[in-house]
């Protein structure tokens, strides 16, 4: 007998929202340059960004596009008539106090616009300035972290207490018989297992190890933990040009202690709001003067890539288009993203990757090299894949 197929291992379910149409929020406590940060991200001037504690309180929301040589490659090679980029939905929301959990200055109002969010630009104050008031009293990066940390945790706690007593109360009279059953008994456990991460262990939901069955429960629950987190260390112009401030190896030592894995990405909102003022030109001039760039661009793509986002193009003489799906997704549902028909009458999909068309120069040497592939519905679909829909009448 020839010897079993080894089974394929289980592909992995993602934490948050099965959409492509992800946001990103800008969280912290009052006065750390969130608005001022969202301003210079989205070059408006849509965050309030006042010297004073809630100075946002309706959350603002910009479309960002995310750089990507790949996507200014393609339109130099096509020359379309219409360029649209990929973008990332960025939202200012007003800053979080100690006891926002509770209701506290604008607590509940905070945490139901961090809930709406897939993930958290996590934004710390590491500058002293008289000028700009700090709501604690002194400038403290660590305590302000633990602090957001707090509020998110006591908050999901709250809402899995919640949810675990209702489940309970509903599973009184589970037999152990039918499947409904056994699937409230594990849902049950899943949300008991939740609890404890929270509670004893003392992590965020996105730290633990979770299956798949379990993932689907904790995406269920719209958590605040579960939510990836981008820590965005603001810092004053001569510290972020010179690489060096007081606070960045003990902010560092934090998240690994914390929440180990999570980006760190230090930059300056006054370099950035000088630099979001100026011409493409000026900008070089003024980054190459100081000797630092924008972080921006780093921070954008960051903030993408922790949603488990990529894109895939669209290319010819008309428009050069990069379309944002979710890693994993299968060709049928990443035609659905331009229109649902694509994904209804999905015949294939004509797939090239950019790399190939990079090196042989154009699409007609790529097909001359075998290179040119058609996909049917299983295929999942790569970063970077150039795409041509088939679709049935």
């Amino acid at each position: 007998m020839p010897p079993k197929k080894a089974a394929a291992a289980e592909k992995k379910t993602l934490l948050g929202r099965p959409s492509n149409n992800l946001k990103i929020g800008i969280v912290g406590v009052p006065n750390v340059g969130k608005s001022s940060f969202f301003n210079a991200l989205s070059e408006t001037d849509l965050g309030k960004a006042a010297n004073f504690p809630y100075a946002t309180i309706n959350p603002e929301e910009a479309r960002i596009p995310v750089p990507d040589a790949r996507f200014e490659w393609l339109c130099d090679i096509y020359k379309p008539v219409s360029r649209v980029p990929a973008f990332l939905t960025c939202i200012d929301i007003a800053g979080l106090t100690a006891g926002a959990s509770t209701g506290a200055g604008l607590g509940n109002a905070f945490l139901s616009h961090v809930r709406a969010v897939d993930g958290i630009f996590q934004m710390v104050r590491a500058f002293d300035d008289a000028e700009v008031i700090h709501v604690e009293g002194d400038v403290d990066p660590i305590r302000d972290m633990e602090i957001i940390q707090t509020e998110l945790r006591l908050k999901d706690i709250e809402w899995v207490e919640k949810a675990l007593d209702n489940l309970k109360r509903s599973g009184r009279s589970l037999g152990s018989n039918s499947l409904a059953d056994k699937a409230k008994k594990e849902e049950i456990a899943t949300v008991e297992k939740i609890l404890k991460v929270l509670t004893v262990e003392n992590k965020d939901i996105r730290k633990a190890d979770w299956s798949n069955k379990e993932i689907d429960v904790v995406n269920g629950l719209q958590l605040l933990t579960a939510k990836p987190v981008t820590y965005l260390v603001n810092l004053s112009e001569k510290d972020y040009v010179r690489k060096k401030n007081k606070w960045l190896a003990k902010i560092k030592a934090w998240i690994d202690t914390n929440n180990p894995g999570d980006p760190l990405i230090p930059f300056s909102v006054s370099l950035e709001e000088r630099l979001a003022t100026m011409s493409p030109e000026e900008k070089k001039e003024e980054e190459a003067k100081v000797g630092a760039t924008s972080a921006l661009p780093k921070i954008t793509q960051a903030g993408y890539s922790s949603l488990d986002l990529i894109r895939y193009f669209t290319c010819g003489p008309d428009e050069v288009r990069a379309w944002t799906i979710r890693k994993g997704t299968k060709a049928p549902q990443a035609a659905g993203v331009i229109h649902s028909d694509f994904e209804n009458k999905f015949v294939c999909g004509e797939i090239m990757a950019y790399e190939d068309l990079k090196e042989h120069g154009s699409e007609a040497a790529v097909k001359a090299a075998g290179k040119l592939r058609q996909q049917g519905k299983p295929y999942e679909m790569v970063d970077g894949d150039i795409a041509y829909w088939k679709s049935g009448a």
